[in-house]
């Protein structure tokens, strides 16, 4: 079975036993989280689709850790004006483990 979570403003397709870094969540370590924002779900021989939610899904999830990425260099230039500016940004995120995947619909419904 697997689902398509949505946090961050990104969608992740995960899996029981699956470990994702998503953006980072307001979430200690160790602490067990719920996604409710579910837009699939899938079994071997069904998919069921929301619209754009799957009614009464959710994805539960434990904190592993927190930490940052790696480092994105910025370089803006301005060509015979004499203008340069370095930048660099760290994205923070949190690593979770996928617990049980629950509430979902049948796909015959």
């Amino acid at each position: 079975m697997y689902a398509v979570i949505k946090t961050g403003g990104k969608q992740y397709r995960v899996a029981p036993g699956d470990k994702i870094r998503v953006e980072q969540l307001t979430a200690d370590a160790g602490q067990e989280i719920t996604f409710d924002d579910v837009l699939a779900v899938g079994e071997h021989e069904g998919l069921v689709v929301g619209t754009p939610r799957v009614p009464g899904a959710s994805v539960s999830a434990k904190v592993l850790s927190h930490g940052k990425g790696e480092k994105v260099r910025i370089f803006k230039m301005r060509r015979r004006k004499h203008y340069q500016k370095r930048q660099g940004h760290r994205q923070g995120y949190t690593e979770v483990e996928i617990g049980a995947i629950g509430g979902v619909p049948s796909a015959q419904e």
